[in-house]
């Protein structure tokens, strides 16, 4: 089973939220991550059709998803979206900022509404928001409370081997898990 992980980041802190759906992906036996970095340049759309799910990346800027995951969304339209080679395959997303919250969910909607023009079907998050109550802390999964996909935060005065925190990339492990069980239900049925 191939998950595709299609992502970009600017300054490395969404590269490592990728990192850890990656981890969460390969901890299902027969699972295969495979990490596309966006800014590489060259897309190998055979490998994304041959793919049993896309999870999709990208930092928050000014409440969007950055231009380089925007550039591929739209290099999409003619590569797989005119014959929707892209139909019934299981989608997801994360994105991250700076700020707790940085209108993060606008980026996720952005990811949502591709998938479903590709036909895809999307998967989010089931878990309930952590750090939501006086009893929760900020190591609690989930800790930004998002079901649409995983919401990561970095503060922008710490580098990517710090930043985000270890709750946030246990959520995007847990997102890469789900996804990789979910497509495997799928191909089952």
């Amino acid at each position: 089973m191939l998950i595709s992980i299609v992502y970009d980041s600017g300054y490395g802190h969404t590269a490592r939220v990728a990192e850890a759906v990656a981890a969460g992906i390969h901890e299902v036996q027969g699972a295969e991550a495979r990490l596309i970095a966006v800014a590489d340049g060259a897309m190998d759309w055979e490998a994304l059709e041959r793919s049993d799910a896309i999870v999709f990346g990208s930092p928050t800027y000014n409440g969007l998803i950055s231009a380089k995951l925007k550039q591929f969304f739209e290099n999409s339209t003619k590569a797989a979206w005119s014959e929707l080679k892209w139909r019934n395959k299981i989608a997801a997303g994360f994105t991250n900022s700076g700020a707790q919250h940085g209108d993060k969910l606008n980026s996720l909607v952005s990811m949502a509404l591709f998938a479903a023009q590709h036909g895809m079907i999307w998967v989010g998050l089931d878990l309930m928001p952590g750090n939501s109550s006086s009893t929760g802390s900020v190591y609690d999964l989930n800790r930004l409370g998002s079901w649409l996909g995983v919401m990561t935060q970095s503060n922008t005065d710490q580098a990517a081997d710090i930043a985000p925190i270890k709750s946030d990339l246990a959520t995007a492990a847990y997102l890469g898990r789900r996804v990789t069980e979910t497509a495997r239900r799928l191909q089952a049925a």
